[in-house]
């Protein structure tokens, strides 16, 4: 059904529920829904009126947010490159009155490098007392208990940084609405906040840290109380939707889709594997296999299967998921047969059928590829272990 963003919003704002999954291409519409998100749920007042800030009821992480930050290179002075930030009660609520500056930093070091720091420039509020921050500067480093400063970072490690700082205040607003008794808590600053909205963090990250980025951030929606605020995510990525698809059984999962006329529909998902090509290409071969279909370009599928769960678990050949021999090793005549039967370099003639004897062994191959999909979840805990362990 066609609808308008804003009447998505509400669709979305009616469900009612702890979290929900929004998968859309680039350009599809996810940042304006925030939008419009935001004005559903905190709309401005009307003129005249006093209104409480929307950050009482709704946070958003979006390309808005990355747009407080700017480059001051300043080639006229010479003088060191500093990332600018605007004049926002964003920014100046997490680092100064919150003085999360450490926790911004260690999670910014940890998808980074451990050795690049940021540096928080302070600077005196209007108020008596008050400290706001206006830029950062990056140093690095140099392993001679020397470090050289002034670095302008990547535009990936930029986005990670202004990530971090979001992520850091979610944190905070956990561990704070975690305290059952409202006079108990450290600040009641987030005693009315309804949603978080997060859209497509850090997507310069590699699979490894996209993988566990995805984790943390399941970990801490589920961690966070039942009455507190709910989350709703959107990505066009992938690996780490399905990562989150997967992590978050009991949140609605959706796909956003824009038609030619500029209205939109939101669909659920319902299937259990979103995105793994390699799930929907088994099934492809094991209906082929229930009907006696088998034909040789079969044997192409079941090659792109190998190729890609091999890459995805660390393989560096794809033969090394094949059935081993008594002695440990590969099967030799079984990587040949699939090299035959996948590749040609001639444009002879050629039977699309296969023999009994080559359906057997597809078959056989089949089943044993099938089995290494429950393999992924178990990579994905090892992927995220091995980060923790590494720092």
């Amino acid at each position: 059904m066609s609808q308008t963003l804003e009447e998505i919003a509400k669709q979305l704002k009616d469900a009612n529920k702890k979290v929900q999954l929004i998968y859309a291409f680039n350009g599809t519409g996810k940042t304006r829904l925030s939008r419009a998100m935001k004005d559903l749920i905190a709309p401005k007042p009307e003129e005249g009126e006093d209104g409480e800030p929307s950050r009482e009821k709704v946070l958003y992480y979006n390309a808005f947010t990355e747009d407080l930050f700017y480059w001051d290179n300043d080639l006229l002075g010479d003088g060191e490159p500093k990332l600018m930030i605007q004049p926002n009660t964003f920014t100046d609520w997490i680092l100064g009155e919150q003085g999360k500056g450490n926790e911004v930093i260690a999670n910014f070091q940890h998808y980074t490098n451990k050795n690049l720091t940021p540096v928080f420039l302070e600077k005196d509020g209007q108020k008596a007392g008050e400290k706001t921050y206006p830029s950062v500067s990056f140093s690095i480093a140099t392993g001679d208990d020397e470090a050289t400063t002034g670095i302008k970072i990547s535009k990936g490690e930029e986005s990670n940084f202004i990530w971090s700082i979001f992520y850091t205040l979610i944190e905070e607003v956990v561990s704070v609405l975690s305290v059952p008794e409202i006079g108990d808590r450290s600040t009641n600053q987030f005693d009315k906040l309804e949603y978080v909205f997060i859209d497509d963090p850090v997507s310069s990250l590699d699979d490894n840290h996209l993988i566990e980025l995805a984790q943390t951030l399941a970990t801490l929606i589920k961690d966070a109380p039942q009455d507190g605020p709910k989350f709703i995510i959107t990505t066009h990525n992938p690996l780490f939707f399905n990562v989150l698809f997967n992590a978050l059984k009991n949140g609605f999962k959706y796909q956003l889709s824009q038609h030619e006329d500029g209205t939109f529909s939101l669909d659920r998902w319902n299937n259990d594997s979103p995105f793994s090509y390699h799930l929907h290409l088994i099934e492809k071969l094991k209906t082929a296999s229930d009907g006696d279909g088998f034909e040789k370009y079969h044997y192409n599928l079941l090659r792109n299967i190998l190729e890609k769960t091999s890459t995805f678990m660390g393989y560096e050949d794809w033969a090394d998921l094949l059935p081993r021999t008594a002695e440990g090793t590969s099967d030799a005549y079984l990587k040949r047969i699939v090299d035959i039967s996948s590749h040609s370099k001639h444009a002879g003639d050629e039977q699309p059928q296969l023999s009994k004897d080559d359906k057997r062994v597809l078959g056989y191959l089949l089943s044993e590829t099938a089995n290494k999909k429950y393999e992924f979840a178990e990579r994905y805990r090892m992927l995220v272990k091995e980060e923790a362990k590494n720092g």
